[in-house]
This record gives structure tokens, sequence and C-alpha cells, in this order.
């Protein structure tokens, strides 16, 4: 290659002096440099030419050896967890969510948010803290209006709360200029959240802890729930199975109907029993366990009462109470 470029510097060279008058040798540093004959400009690097500008808005990258260490995007590494898949933890994993959709094999291995994003071979085989709960998808809105969405994708959700790449183990790289973003974790049967203030994010990656109790990042009014989970964890509520943006048992947007529909007809219940349950990948598995009841020895329906019961805001408590996903909408 180095060859093939001295060979196109000397034909540039040379066809310069045709047109105007000579240019000069000169001594190249390792750092490159520009010539001009007064007429054209030659920038150019130790063998290799200056021939493409890339930019992301941010960043300019011009080919050649000295710039070699300029990274384009962001990173960042959102930690949440799903109070479905928290509630009743195995026994000494308490801080761990529950991997029963992965022992079982019902992850899907395209994403269920429409990106076309697939997990990687093997991933679904990682055990221990690293194992795969379920897909989530994470957008970065604009730091000055807060519904508009730079950029999203799906991802990966680890027991520990990590979320990663569909490689099971990188952080998620987003292909926008650095500076500060709304970060957003959205799932499909629980409630969507979001930071109360703007991240900085940059080639750097950024840890982005929604679980801390502690110490709540998250956007509006009990936007996460404490209900079931373990000592200074905060989670998304569960229950939102009608993909609308609420938790409520009865009233007039209830979740509950919709488990009972989905049970009633199924294929596989011929006689229509309440009480059948639908095993598989189903956004009415309140408790992320594989399963979908309505009622009998496991239902998925008394999640839904004991959110609603317990909301700090429904001092009633009324069984109609509305939890209100805190995600800001157009």
């Amino acid at each position: 290659m180095k060859i093939i470029h001295q060979l196109l510097l000397v034909c540039i060279l040379f066809t310069m002096s045709i047109h105007a008058q000579s240019i000069e040798r000169q001594v190249v540093a390792s750092g490159g440099n520009t010539i001009s004959n007064g007429t054209t400009t030659l920038d150019f690097t130790v063998g290799e030419l200056v021939v493409t500008t890339i930019t992301d808005g941010t960043t300019t990258l011009t080919q050649g050896f000295q710039q070699g260490g300029i990274k384009l995007g962001i990173e960042v590494n959102p930690i949440v967890f799903l109070q479905g898949a928290l509630l009743d933890p195995n026994v000494g994993e308490e801080n761990l969510m529950r991997d029963d959709l992965r022992v079982g094999s019902y992850i899907p291995s395209t994403s269920p948010y429409g990106d076309g994003l697939m997990i990687q071979s093997g991933v679904l085989a990682e055990t221990g803290n690293n194992a795969i709960v379920d897909w989530v998808f994470v957008e970065l809105r604009d730091a000055m209006t807060n519904t508009t969405v730079i950029a999203s994708q799906s991802a990966l959700l680890q027991r520990d709360g990590g979320v990663v790449g569909v490689d099971g183990m990188s952080d998620l790289k987003f292909n926008i200029p650095e500076g500060n973003y709304y970060v957003v974790v959205k799932h499909r049967n629980h409630l969507a959240i979001m930071t109360a203030a703007t991240v900085a994010l940059s080639s750097t990656v950024e840890i982005v802890d929604f679980t801390n109790s502690n110490n709540q990042i998250t956007f509006g009014s009990n936007a996460q729930t404490v209900f079931g989970m373990p000592n200074n964890i905060v989670a998304m509520w569960t229950g939102n199975v009608n993909a609308d943006t609420i938790v409520q048992y009865s009233g007039t947007t209830p979740d509950t109907p919709s488990i009972l529909s989905e049970v009633l007809n199924d294929p596989g219940n011929f006689l229509n029993f309440p009480t059948y349950t639908i095993s598989g990948y189903n956004m009415h598995d309140v408790n992320m366990d594989g399963n979908t009841q309505y009622t009998g020895t496991m239902p998925d329906t008394p999640f839904i009462l004991q959110n609603v019961l317990s909301h700090p805001g429904n001092f009633l408590n009324f069984s109609t109470f509305a939890i209100i996903e805190q995600l800001p909408e157009n």
C-alpha cells in the first residue's frame, strides 16, 4: 500500500507541475503536512493521502495515521429492575431477578420492539448474574424537549439489572454526538421510566442506575415501586398488560380483563376455564414466570391488585385506582 500511495503522490505532483509552477520537495513530519503550488493544495500524512472527511456533527475525522484514536458516538449502561421478575426471588438470590423465561427457552431471538435486533449465538446459555431476563427498549431523548426521541434500540436485561447489547455483555452504543440526554427504559408489560435530569453522555461509558431507592433518579412521582422488592431496591411497576400507560385492577381501563380474555381465547383452552394456564412468552405474564393464568394456583391478576393497593397515592385503597406511567409524551 505504501508503494501505491507514493506512486499516487508522485503522479499528483507531476500533474500539478504541468499546470503550474513546481513545488519544492519538503520533509514530511509524522503528523502529516500540506503543500501548495499556489493553485492546488495537497494534504497528506506519511504514505497516505487525506481524501475523505467524515463527521458526526461534533467530531470531525479525516483519514490519516495520526488520528486513529478518535471514536465517534456515545456509550451508556442503564441499570434497572423489573418488578415482575424480582417478585418471589430464588432463595439466596434475593437481589437478582428470576430468569424463568430464559430457563424455559421462551425469550425470542428477535426483539419484540420492532427494530429487528437479534440475540447473538450462545447468549441465552449464560447463567448466573449475567443471565438474560428479557428484552428491554432504551431511548435517548432531547435535552430541550424530553418528548423528542433522538436515538433508540432494543437491548437485553441481565439478572443483576445491567442493560447490555445483543452480544450479552457490551455497553449500549449510539451513533449520535456527545451531549446531554434523558435516558428512557421501556418494557412490554411494565410502566416505562425516564431519568429526572439529563445525563452527560460521551464515548466513555456512563452508568445510569435506576435501582437505588435511597437515590431515585426517575422522572415523575412514584414512577417506580418498592413493593415486594428487597431492601433499598426500587423497580419498574409491573401489570401493564393491555398496552396502554396505566396499571389498573378494575375501573375504566383495567388490565385484568385482558388477562381473562387471553386465557379464555387460547386455542388450547377447549373448555374455556379461567384457571387454564398458558405457557410461553406472553405480555399477560405479570410476574414473568413463563405462565399466564387468570385464576387458579398461580394467577397473575393478584399482582395487579397488590400493586394498585400498595401505591402511595391510593390513600383509600380503591381497586379502581390507576397507576399512571410517568413518561412525558406528546
